[in-house]
This record gives structure tokens, sequence and C-alpha cells, in this order.
């Protein structure tokens, strides 16, 4: 099972609660013939309740529990939210039979140019993503890839679990997703989702916010092998996105702008977030000439970690460039970008690498503390280019890594180099060349070896 989802601006508590309030109708699956027992399709009684649901203008679509609900996709309706109750699952079909011809509509759970539509109840809806894998590897599975049809390649060629497309006014709110969901929205709140994804299967990400904007992630708990909230501009910007209160560990990037960057992203705020053993923590690859600008860090603690040497991603904490994809492709600027109060236990520096024709503008870090520390026997000295200008480059490690930026501002930042775990590092607290670098401002800045 593939990944992707999407997000709000932040509303109050008291606006968390769905279109529709307890006493609305409810349309019971069980009373159109589902069996929920796991093996026989329940899809059709799941769509006549929907529909029935829908005719009446609205309401609530329950999944009684206890009950296994196996079901190919379900077109979910405007105004219509599926309730799965605790103790329920709503269990994705494994044939490509299961899902519609065209693979960018495979979805177990599909709403297209809806209205206030969601899902709740506090259950679970479950992938069975194990059925996709071919071959287990630690580095990354073998899947399933449902490509005869051509329009599709690859690892990302199986279905998703949900997807929001062309909608707005969306709400999902206390469920679990094992295997993440995908949306492309107008005014959308995530809230108290936890989502669960195979940490060895590759293009499995928690929740990608694509051609959205208006959108709030908040109190949501990601777990999964891919990036875990990732905006993407591929046919439109993305703009208004709040992600607050979240818990994350990945085993690639935590918060990832891109690498799907063609329009611009503007005005997204990230606070309060948890990074745990994550590949990379903060990045922003923007490679297909699209624009970043006003976007704020705020209250994020984080480790990172090497996962395997030639993975992509190389344990930064914080990870920024515009190198472009193609030598002929667009190169995008990232400007007025913020870090305040962040801290971070990470193996590799900071990577902050504009382009020739895409520079970094107006950085600024303000009450940053940065631990470097080796725990696994990873070598270090790469930098990691992919996808773009150059690969994987041998270099000294620097606790900066500062090329093509046009304007700094560095405010009580502190580094700290663990003694004992810094056997073969080459080390410098700062790297760059000063023909690309200008416009730094140094104000309480300290590099410092620490016992711990």
């Amino acid at each position: 099972m593939a990944s992707p989802l999407l997000l709000l601006l932040p509303l109050a508590v008291s606006s968390l609660l769905l279109p529709f309030a307890a006493a609305a109708r409810v349309f019971s699956v069980a009373d159109y013939g589902a069996a929920g027992d796991g093996a026989r399709y329940d899809t059709g009684a799941i769509q006549a309740a929907v529909d029935a649901c829908a005719a009446a203008g609205g309401g609530r679509v329950l999944l009684p529990a206890p009950g296994d609900y196996l079901t190919a996709t379900v077109h979910l309706r405007s105004r219509v939210v599926l309730d799965v109750a605790p103790g329920a699952r709503l269990l994705a079909g494994t044939r490509q039979a299961d899902y519609p011809p065209e693979s960018r509509r495979w979805y177990v759970v599909l709403a297209e140019n809806t209205t206030g539509a969601g899902v709740t109840g506090g259950g679970e809806i479950n992938g069975q993503g194990g059925a996709f894998v071919v071959t287990p590897n630690p580095q990354k599975n073998i899947m399933v890839s449902w490509n005869a049809t051509g329009d599709c390649e690859g690892d990302e060629c199986r279905p998703r679990l949900v997807g929001f497309i062309d909608s707005k006014d969306v709400t999902i709110h206390y469920i679990t997703l094992n295997q993440p969901a995908y949306w492309w929205c107008d005014n959308t709140m995530i809230h108290n989702v936890s989502i669960y994804g195979d940490f060895d299967t590759p293009n499995n990400d928690g929740i990608d916010i694509e051609d959205s904007n208006n959108t709030a992630i908040t109190h949501c708990h990601i777990d999964t092998g891919d990036d875990a909230i990732c905006p993407k501009s591929t046919t439109g910007p993305v703009y208004n996105l709040t992600a607050t209160n979240c818990w994350i560990r990945t085993k690639s990037c935590a918060i990832k702008f891109g690498s799907a960057s063609f329009f611009d992203f503007k005005k997204l705020v990230f606070d309060n977030i948890t990074i745990v053993d994550s590949h990379r923590g903060l990045g922003m690859q923007i490679r297909d000439g699209g624009n970043v600008s006003d976007v704020v860090f705020s209250n994020i603690k984080m480790s990172t970690r090497y996962y395997h040497p030639l993975w992509w991603g190389r344990a930064e904490p914080i990870y920024i460039t515009t190198c472009p994809r193609h030598p002929d492709s667009k190169e995008g600027t990232i400007s007025d970008i913020q870090f305040i109060n962040i801290s971070s236990v990470s193996e590799n520096g900071v990577f902050l690498a504009g382009s020739k024709h895409g520079l970094l503008r107006n950085l600024k870090f303000k009450n940053v503390d940065l631990t470097y520390k080796r725990w696994t026997n990873y070598s270090g000295g790469l930098y990691d280019y992919r996808p773009g200008c150059q690969k994987m480059v041998k270099h000294r490690t620097g606790g900066m890594m500062l090329e093509h930026i046009s304007g700094l501002e560095i405010d009580n930042v502190r580094m700290r180099w663990s003694r004992g775990s810094l056997k073969g590092w080459d080390v410098d607290p700062l790297l760059f060349q000063p023909s690309t670098v200008d416009k730094l401002s140094f104000h309480d800045w300290q590099s410092l070896a620490v016992s711990r």
C-alpha cells in the first residue's frame, strides 16, 4: 500500500467538531448487509449506506464494532462522514480489480469534488500493506507494482489509503490510518490522527499536502518509512499550512517541502513538533523552479541519525537546497525562513545550499541548540545533493554548510560537539565559500566540545 495526505489554518478547539453533530442521521452499514468478517467484501453495503446518507442530505455512515470490513474503493460523497467505531477496521482490498482503472484514483476511501466530507470514529483504516511486499528488505522492501497499464511505474504503482481530491471543508478527526492518505483540498482540518506505515516500505509518506491551501494538522502521531509531512506543488501553489503539536518518527524526512516544487509555497507554520530518530529533520528540496517564502519552524525538538550509508539523506537536522533536478530546470528561491527555539541531537550538520540562480535569502536562526553526536557506525564526510545538480559529494563535516546564500542571521545559537563520538570525524563549525555567501550576521554564537 503506497501513501499520501492533506492540511488547514489553526481552528479553536470548539471548531474541531465534524460537520455533523452526534444527533445527525446515522446510516449503519450493517443495515445494508455488511458482514464485517474480514473475508467477504462489504463494498456494496458500505457504498449503499454512503449513497443513502448523501441522498438524505448528509450525516454519518457507521461501521459498527466489532468488525473487519473488507472493501474495494468506497466513494465518499458531500456532507457524508465515514464513522469507523473503536474496535472496527476498514480493510483495503489487495486486488487491482478492487480499484478504478486510473492509477491516480487508486484509493480505499476516495472523495472527489466533495464539500463537508470527513472521516472519524476512533477506529482504524488499514491498507494491509504487508500484502504488497514481494521481498522484505531492511534497507527497502521490494514492492508490488501494478504497472501493466503503463500510466505509473515502480514503487508508487500501488494503491493508497484515503484520498480527498479537489474537495473543500474536509475534516479528518480521531482515526488511525495504517498506511497513510492523500489530499488535494481546500480548508482541511486533520486532528488527532495516528498514522503507521511500514518502516522499510518506500514511497510510504505520512501526509502529502499537494496543491492544497488553508490546511491545519494538529495533535497527530506519524510513524512511517518515508516523508512524514510533505507539502508538494505539482499543479498549483501551497499556502496557509499549519502543523502543530505532532510527534514524528521516519526513516526519511520528518517535514519535507517537495521535491515536487513547480509552484510556490507561502505562509507555512510548524510549531511544537517532536521528531525522533529520523533520517532528516526539516527539509526543503526545491528542484523544479517554485519559490518558498514566509515559513516559520518553532519550538521543535528532534534527533536525526543514519539508517544506511547510501540512503537518501544524511542525518541532517535541517536540509535546504534549490539545486535543480535537471540541468535545464528553472531554479527557485527560498526566502524569509525562520528557525526559532530549535533543539537537535544529530549525526550530521545543518545543510544550507542554494544554487547560482536560486539563492537562499533572509534565513534566521534564533535560540537554536545543535548537538552533534555519533551513535551509529556509518561514516560521515558526505553531502547528499540528490536528485539534482550533484550526487553524493565527499566533504568535511560542518556544523553548518553554507552555499549561495544572501542574508543569514544567527542569534543565540549553540553548537555542541560530543567528544566521545567524534573519532574519525573531520569537522568544522562552519563551512562555506566566501564568494557564494554574503550578508551574514552573528550574535551570541558558540561552538563547544562537550563530554556528553
